[in-house]
């Protein structure tokens, strides 16, 4: 494993992270015991930072991610954690520092830490970012013990660009990936000259980067490829990276051609991210041990030739680019 610092929290993590998601919900069914063998992997592949949320199966992936951590008391690792989404309505309005810190202490108590690594605000309408009230409650639970460290998960380069302007925010988590290319053109930039640790999320497009689906591939109505493909629950870009699923599998067959041998093409794919140095790490979920393994080896690619980075650039253009890039 390769490790790189989380922008200014100091925390040294693993380049490959674990994202929670899948294990929470959203994404079909995982038994306790696969999400556990999961969590298992990546401790064993020394993976050290694991991402979660309070909305992933309504706090399901943050108690899995506790029962790793009473299992491994001396395993190190860095927990983040997001709150925000189980408001409802989701409105800038209800992002009160009240209600934000009652998420924060159930979290707390989910994840049994006393003082949580890493809280970030979990993709917020775009107002909440300029209301620094907000911002400075974050800070004085900074003060009383209650979080390390806090951050964002952002839609838009935009909201990323305007949370940095605050001096507390120490992390920003976005959408990254070879079907979503912005955040390169000034993003990564301007976070690595203010020291800004970078999450990369949904790595792998919703499973389209792994080359194992066809136009035959079929998900659970409780799969969120099946039930927000037009955005009908939360934002579309979370769905495989905003882009038609025909489009993106005629994609995937043009990236197939760029893989390594020996390689997988989710192992390119996460390659292809971390060949982006102002990027901390990526966050790829897992739903069992051999997709946790797969994806810890991504680093033995890194960093890819540039005659591949040239090649996915022209072939972003082709397919993706129309779709996502003003969009996000």
């Amino acid at each position: 494993m390769q490790y790189r610092t989380l922008g200014r929290t100091g925390y040294e993590i693993s380049a490959v992270g674990f994202g929670a998601w899948a294990i929470g919900g959203d994404w079909g069914s995982v038994a306790d015991d696969d999400a556990m063998a999961a969590l298992d992997e990546a401790a064993e592949r020394s993976i050290t930072f694991y991402d979660t949320a309070d909305v992933y199966g309504n706090g399901r992936s943050e108690q899995l991610i506790a029962q790793l951590r009473r299992e491994r008391p001396e395993f190190r690792m860095v927990v983040a954690t997001k709150a925000g989404r189980r408001l409802n309505p989701h409105t800038a309005d209800a992002y009160t520092a009240e209600t934000i810190e009652a998420f924060i202490d159930r979290s707390r108590v989910y994840l049994e830490m006393e003082t949580l690594d890493l809280v970030q605000l979990h993709c917020p309408p775009t107002d909440v970012y300029y209301r620094p009230e907000l911002f400075a409650a974050l800070d004085d639970m900074v003060e009383r013990g209650k979080i390390r460290h806090y951050g964002v998960s952002v839609e838009r380069v935009e909201e990323a660009l305007k949370a940095i302007e605050y001096p507390g925010v120490a992390t920003v988590q976005l959408i990254f990936n070879m079907l979503r290319h912005r955040p390169a053109e000034l993003f990564l930039r301007e976070a690595a000259a203010r020291n800004i640790g970078v999450i990369a999320r949904v790595p792998l497009a919703s499973g389209l980067l792994t080359g194992k689906m066809s136009a035959e591939s079929e998900f659970g109505d409780d799969d969120h490829r099946q039930y927000n493909r037009k955005g009908e629950a939360f934002d579309v870009g979370e769905t495989f990276s905003g882009l038609p699923f025909d489009v993106g599998l005629e994609a995937m067959e043009e990236l197939r051609r760029l893989v390594p041998e020996g390689a997988t093409p989710a192992q390119l794919a996460l390659a292809w991210i971390l060949s982006h140095e102002a990027v901390s790490t990526v966050i790829p979920g897992g739903k069992n041990s051999t997709q946790v393994a797969d994806n810890a080896a991504a680093v033995d690619l890194v960093p890819l030739p540039k005659k591949t980075m040239k090649r996915v650039a022209e072939i972003y253009d082709t397919y993706a680019r129309p779709h996502v890039h003003h969009r996000w």
